[in-house]
Order: structure tokens, then C-alpha cells, then sequence
């Protein structure tokens, strides 16, 4: 009798009343449209909204995986930096909030580098990931960023920034914000090198890194809808005390105010930055060939190696092949009396 009330009870009540345990993202709701999506189905979907077309926020892999070729590419390591140089603390240790967000991530830190090919044609691409303390510029992130554009000159390849970031982390107070005056300077190295640097925002890109290397692109593609800003709508309402217009610092608000190059579909990124990736080095590489140097932003370098090692730079004014403006008769008549040919005097119309 104790057996049965003691064992073969408890496990029939336990049968009967314990619920199924649902993962917690099993089912996403739509932000825009409250659309209920199956997690598989929007993951097979990019992370994008079958319905509304709303874009999600994407991790740094899945970026990765869907850029490169089959999904296939080889993680650029990292030169391991300090973990907590100032031995911050507020409600927690900032120790605790890097373990949690690795346990989460399965990351180092907020960016992640990769090497492989788009389409046939070697890339360098780096993706931060929102996920990881808000995607925020630290000095692990600042080295990541900075070695792979160290890696893509010198690979030769172009490099490709997928940019989500918050900002400066906080944590690091000082430190972080040195990375954007080093990340400047990395970005200016492969400028010099003459291949291309192209960097697409997605929501959000704010602060320092806005502020920074994201918009120091070749190419500036933005996702729809992507909130893309130093200081947010809501601090500058605040400040200004005025209504901000619809849509204000969303992708396409910066497109129509020509702060970005074009907004592009997720679906659609992979062959957009194919096709940017191609042209560029293809325009480039004739360049060369016709000429024997590399156009870079109205300069021509005599080689990528003399622009890393300090060569001198020619400057050369760019050649326009638009037909010439039609010569006042006034300036005409100007121009012949300084070469000796004309008189000081107007001509009548």
C-alpha cells in the first residue's frame, strides 16, 4: 500500500498534470504587422517576415553563412585583447555580463570575421552581431574590425562590414572610443590600396560606430527600415523640442537625403554586393592595366605595396569626357586680346 501511495501515485499524478515544455522562440511575433511566424520558417527566410517583409535583427553566423558561397568560409582569428582593463562594475561585473553574452552568442565578442568566397570571387567579410552587449564597439571588436581589414589588404580582396552596433561600450569608457580614430586609420590603409570597402547597415547602426568605420564605406547599403543614427530620434526630439518627420533617420529618410547609396532587400544582398564587389575590382584592375597604376578617389598610387609602405602619392586631376560648355563671346574676345590676337573691347550681341 505505501508503494502505491508513495510511487505509482506521484507518477501518474506527475503524467497527467506535468506541462510539455515550449522553447520560448519556438513562435516570433512580427514587430509591424503582429504576425505570428514559426521560428523555422523565418530562420529558412533570412530572419525576414513572410508577410510584412519585415527585416529582423540577424546573428553574426547566419550573416556570415548566408554571404559566402554554400555557406562555407574559415573564421579570421583574433589577437586576444584585455578582458576588463578598467575593472568595471555596476549592478553586475563586467566579467559576468562578457560571460553571459559568449554563453549566448557562442562568440569571443561582438564581431566576427570571416574569409571565403561570393560567387567565385574571394572576399574578406566581418559581421557584429546584437546580440553580444548590443553589438557594442569595444577593444576585442575594434581589433576584430581592424584585423580584417588588415586581412583583406593583404589578401587583396574586398572587405565587406555588416554594421548593428549600439555604440561605444560603455565599460571600457576610454579604451572604447580609441577604437574609432584606430579603426579610421585601417579603413584609410585599404583605401590607399585601392580595393574596395563596402558596408551594409542594418538596424541598428548608432553611436561610435556610426560615428566611426561604418560610414567610412566605398559603398553604403542599408537594409529597409534600418535605424541608422549617432543619437537617436527620441534624444533629439528631446533636445530640439520639435516633431521629427516620419520615417526620421530610418534607411529610407538617409536614402532620399543622400546619405547612403542605395536600401536593399535581404533577399537581394548577396547578388547586389557580388555585383558592387566585381565592379569595383574589375574597374580597377583595367586601370592598372591601361595605365600601370591604380585610381584611388582622384589619386593614383603607383602600387597597392608603396601605398601600405609609405610611397609617394601622385596627384592627378580626373579626365572628364562631357563636351565643353559653349564659350561666352566675351571671354572669347578676353582670351584673344591676352594672346595678341584681339582688342579690349566687348562684342556686341
Amino acid at each position: 500500500m505505501n508503494w502505491i501511495n508513495n510511487v505509482v501515485r506521484p507518477k501518474i499524478r506527475s503524467f497527467l498534470t506535468t506541462k510539455r515544455e515550449v522553447p520560448d522562440n519556438l513562435w516570433v511575433k512580427c514587430p509591424e504587422s503582429g504576425q505570428m511566424v514559426f521560428y523555422k520558417d523565418l530562420e529558412s527566410n533570412q530572419f525576414v517576415v513572410p508577410g510584412s517583409g519585415y527585416h529582423m535583427r540577424m546573428g553574426a553566423k547566419a550573416r556570415l553563412v548566408a554571404l559566402f558561397d554554400g555557406g562555407a568560409y574559415e573564421n579570421v582569428p583574433v589577437p586576444a585583447v584585455p578582458q576588463d582593463p578598467l575593472k568595471f562594475r555596476d549592478g553586475r561585473k563586467y566579467t559576468e555580463r562578457l560571460k553571459d553574452a559568449k554563453a549566448k552568442t557562442s562568440l569571443e565578442d561582438a564581431v566576427l570575421i570571416g574569409e571565403g568566397k561570393l560567387d567565385g570571387l574571394p572576399v574578406v567579410a566581418a559581421a557584429q552581431d546584437f546580440d553580444f552587449m548590443g553589438g557594442s564597439l569595444g577593444m576585442a571588436a575594434g581589433e576584430a574590425v581592424i584585423t580584417g581589414l588588415t586581412r583583406a589588404l593583404e589578401k587583396g580582396t574586398p572587405f565587406i562590414l555588416f554594421a548593428a552596433s549600439g555604440g561605444a561600450r560603455m565599460q571600457e569608457g576610454i579604451l572604447s572610443l580609441m577604437q574609432m580614430p584606430r579603426t579610421t586609420i585601417a579603413v584609410q590603409r585599404l583605401r590607399e590600396a585601392g580595393l574596395p570597402y563596402i558596408v551594409v547597415l542594418t538596424d541598428p547602426t548608432t553611436g561610435g560606430v556610426t560615428a566611426s568605420y561604418a560610414m567610412l564605406g566605398d559603398i553604403h547599403i542599408a537594409e529597409p527600415g534600418a535605424l541608422i543614427c549617432f543619437a537617436g530620434p527620441r534624444v533629439i526630439q528631446q533636445t530640439i523640442r520639435e516633431q521629427l518627420p516620419e520615417g526620421f533617420q530610418r534607411s529610407e529618410y538617409l536614402l532620399d537625403h543622400g546619405m547612403i547609396d542605395m536600401v536593399v532587400h535581404r533577399h537581394k544582398m548577396r547578388e547586389t554586393l557580388s555585383r558592387v564587389c566585381r565592379v569595383l575590382m574589375n574597374g580597377g584592375n583595367k586601370a592598372k592595366r591601361a595605365n600601370g597604376r591604380l585610381p584611388v578617389n582622384g589619386r593614383v598610387i603607383e602600387n597597392a605595396a608603396r601605398a601600405t609602405g609609405g610611397g609617394v602619392v601622385e596627384v592627378r586631376p580626373m579626365e572628364t569626357t562631357t563636351a565643353p560648355m559653349p564659350a561666352d563671346p566675351k571671354d572669347v574676345t578676353r582670351e584673344a586680346k591676352a594672346n595678341g590676337t584681339g582688342k579690349d573691347t566687348p562684342t556686341s550681341t
